[in-house]
């Protein structure tokens, strides 16, 4: 019978060695991210199919290895393995967004300007109609205004 304790030390050093979290894992072998979370947490027993998807997808891991501790891992301890898996490093990087180049002359949601009431919406209708007539009018569906209160305002340019 298998130590599930020992079985769940096992697949971390799995993860570790592949560099993938929880659910990457679950998405790379083809199992439920929840199942994995239940097994990883010892409240569910590995299934047969749930090992020999992780010998079918990462073929360094020893049957016997991951099963009962018996034998090594990786099976070769060659490095060049873990390329052939076509396992990547992800770099994050943080997406820039492009400004629109909207020449207005006051910015409309700074702290100092948005401590007014709500009835100053219509000179921000305003001046923000002005700002999309002159650059992107053909590009703007609507503008929402959202108030610390809970409240909205939709304005749609003509």
């Amino acid at each position: 019978m298998v130590n599930i304790e020992d079985f769940i030390k096992r697949l971390e050093i799995i993860l570790d060695y592949y560099g993938l979290n929880a659910s990457a894992f679950a998405d790379k072998i083809g199992v439920q991210r929840s199942s994995l979370s239940h097994l990883l947490s010892g409240r569910n027993k590995p299934s047969l199919d749930f090992i020999l998807k992780i010998l079918d997808v990462f073929p360094d891991v020893d049957l016997y290895w991951i099963l009962n501790g018996k034998g090594s891992f990786p099976k070769n301890n060659d490095p060049i393995r873990k390329q052939e898996n076509n396992l990547e490093p992800v770099e994050r990087t943080i997406p820039t967004v492009p400004t629109p180049e909207v020449t207005a002359t006051r910015d409309l949601f700074s702290e100092e300007k948005n401590k007014g009431d709500k009835n100053s919406f219509a000179s921000k209708s305003e001046e923000i109609q002005n700002a999309v007539n002159s650059s992107i009018s053909a590009d703007v569906e609507k503008i929402v205004f959202f108030y610390r209160d809970g409240t909205f305002k939709v304005f749609t340019p003509n």
